[in-house]
């Protein structure tokens, strides 16, 4: 099993984290209104919760998630893939602190060659 830190899982992780926002919304855009009462139905909302916990269980807590949630609740505004856009956020968000860390590693290479002197 990887550790949950290891790039290898942080990837799988958002694999699956983007499958299921995108499955989520489409759902939500194309299924649930052929058969629902649309934006008020109880499953949709059932679906929202669903997805919210497996969103942060997945990846985390992320403010990202909150608006997305909210945006889902009310009607007519969750034919927009708010999940989607949630979890591409989180990612972009991600990836800049990855570029952000490596580089601040490559700006402080450690000193070669010192030791200790005392």
């Amino acid at each position: 099993m990887l550790p949950l830190n290891s790039p290898h899982s942080l990837r799988s992780r958002f694999q699956a984290a983007m499958i299921l926002a995108m499955a989520a919304d489409a759902l939500q855009i194309f299924v649930f209104p052929l058969f629902a009462e649309g934006a008020l139905s109880p499953a949709d909302d059932v679906l929202d919760l669903a997805v919210a916990a497996v969103l942060v269980n997945l990846l985390g807590w992320h403010w990202e998630f909150l608006p997305a949630f909210a945006a889902e609740l009310v009607p007519g505004v969750d034919l927009v893939p708010f999940w989607t856009l949630a979890v591409i956020s989180v990612y972009r968000k991600r990836k800049q602190i990855t570029i952000t860390t490596e580089k601040t590693r490559e700006q402080r290479p450690a000193l070669k060659g010192q030791q200790n002197t005392s």
